[in-house]
């Protein structure tokens, strides 16, 4: 069962998860990053290029041809194949359409009202299908 951690209370999202993917990166994991807001898509795209000096992030979108050889891929649609599926960070304000895929899927949240909201639906909607939750208040 896919195990989900909620982040909320996020100051700025697209920074916290270039600090999240490095983590998980430096650990060997792969993930998928949704990101359905095509100009956040973009931004998360330079961002992870810029990062860190110290820190390679090798990322492509999932209809680039080298997705399976690379560990941190970009989705927009939910309806793309995806190669990997072992983390799945989400940016988006819904639910992901295939995240019991995944082993672990990270929840980012804002401390915008419309954001938590939509965070708050999305916790009740896991939490009545019995997935494990935690939570993380970012600092």
């Amino acid at each position: 069962m896919t195990r989900i951690d909620f982040h909320s209370n996020v100051p700025q999202k697209i920074a916290y998860v270039c600090r999240l993917v490095r983590k998980a990166h430096a650990a060997g994991a792969t993930m998928v990053l949704r990101v359905p807001d095509r100009a956040q898509l973009q931004q998360l795209d330079q961002a992870l290029w810029a990062f860190s000096e110290q820190d390679f992030l090798p990322h492509v979108h999932a209809r680039d041809p080298l997705a399976a050889q690379t560990p941190i891929i970009l989705a927009d649609d939910d309806t793309l194949e995806l190669p990997h599926h072992q983390i799945l960070i989400n940016l988006g304000a819904d639910t992901p359409a295939h995240f019991a895929r995944f082993e672990r899927l990270l929840e980012i949240i804002s401390a915008d009202d419309a954001d938590k909201a939509a965070g708050r639906d999305r916790y009740r909607f896991y939490k009545e299908r019995g997935y494990p939750l935690t939570h993380h208040v970012a600092a």
